[in-house]
């Protein structure tokens, strides 16, 4: 039977080195799937606990993985088994893959910063520094993949400030906690220790995986081996130690019924205050607590009386964490 020339060509083309590609790709495509829909029952069922925004928006992460592996797996299999191989899938591995690495970065600028970890929002600085990094790092990370001139010193650049501003309030975190693990410890206050510590002991588990991170990034763009019969073994050891990263991070920062205390936050971070942030009461006389009517605060306990008997107690109104 004759082939046409176009088939011809083409099986000349396509390295059977390849062809262990589908089933990688199939197979990191089950795990990230069931990665993110564990991750997005978890923090449903949890979301009473915690301020969980934070999870919601690092639940975009294995979401946006899952669809490039199943656009790569359908790639490839369709190049083997179907004679196909799809410009428009390749060009939306692509496109996925570059918003992949972005949401990665904005996860780790948004747990740097402390979002729902130390405030409960962040400032319009912050956020408009997280934003303008995240879109000048998938820029130049599209044209770093583009092949065009000058952008992989732009994204070495990029990257080398990510890594910088990163690091940069991890640390800031850490010397604010140990502040507040100080003063708990001088002034024998030991109602915020559990809380502070899990924060602490947090940050110190981000830093050592951000270390990890700039590592292997360095080691992915400084390898030099192109050949194609190892391509698939490469992949294998990347898609494993990206899963392995990204799993050691979800479980740190997953929805979880952590320490008494540990949602008592402000808003947003205050410069120069590194007290504990305390469980806020307000004071007032036994007439005016009779006609005092809020869900939100706890109902305290009047305080020791003076030593002048004429004078009432005051009653403390401490409010709820959670509200």
């Amino acid at each position: 039977m004759e082939v046409p020339a176009s088939t011809v060509s083409y099986r000349i083309g396509l390295n059977d080195s390849y062809r262990p590609l589908p089933s990688v790709y199939l197979a990191f495509f089950s795990i990230w799937v069931f990665s993110a829909c564990s991750w997005t029952i978890n923090t449903y069922k949890n979301r009473h606990f915690q301020t969980n925004n934070l999870q919601w928006t690092l639940a975009s992460v294995p979401l946006i993985k899952a669809l490039q592996l199943a656009l790569s797996f359908l790639f490839w299999y369709s190049c083997f088994n179907l004679q196909v191989c799809s410009l428009w899938m390749s060009f939306g591995v692509y496109v996925t893959g570059v918003l992949f690495q972005t949401a990665c970065f904005v996860s780790f600028l948004l747990i740097s910063h402390g979002y729902c970890i130390m405030c409960e929002r962040l400032s319009v600085t912050e956020r408009r520094t997280t934003a303008g990094l995240g879109c000048v790092f998938y820029l130049t990370l599209v044209g770093y993949r583009a092949s065009v001139p000058y952008f992989s010193v732009l994204l070495l650049l990029n990257y080398f400030i990510s890594f910088y501003v990163i690091f940069h309030h991890i640390s800031q975190n850490l010397s604010v906690l140990r502040e507040q693990l100080s003063f708990i410890e001088d002034e024998d206050v030991h109602t915020m220790h559990d809380a502070v510590y899990t924060k602490y002991m947090m940050f110190k588990k981000f830093q050592a995986t951000m270390q990890i991170v700039a590592l292997a990034e360095t080691v992915i763009y400084i390898n030099m081996d192109n050949s194609s019969e190892t391509y698939w073994l490469r992949l294998l050891v990347r898609e494993w130690a990206q899963f392995c990263i990204f799993l050691y991070i979800g479980w740190t920062f997953r929805s979880q019924d952590l320490t008494p205390g540990f949602s008592v936050m402000p808003n947003l971070k205050s410069k120069g205050d590194t007290v504990v942030p305390p469980i806020y009461s307000i004071e007032m006389d036994a007439a005016t607590f009779r006609d005092f009517r809020s869900h939100p605060w706890h109902i305290g306990v009047p305080t020791p009386r003076s030593h002048d008997s004429s004078q009432d107690a005051v009653l403390v109104i401490i409010q709820h964490p959670h509200a």
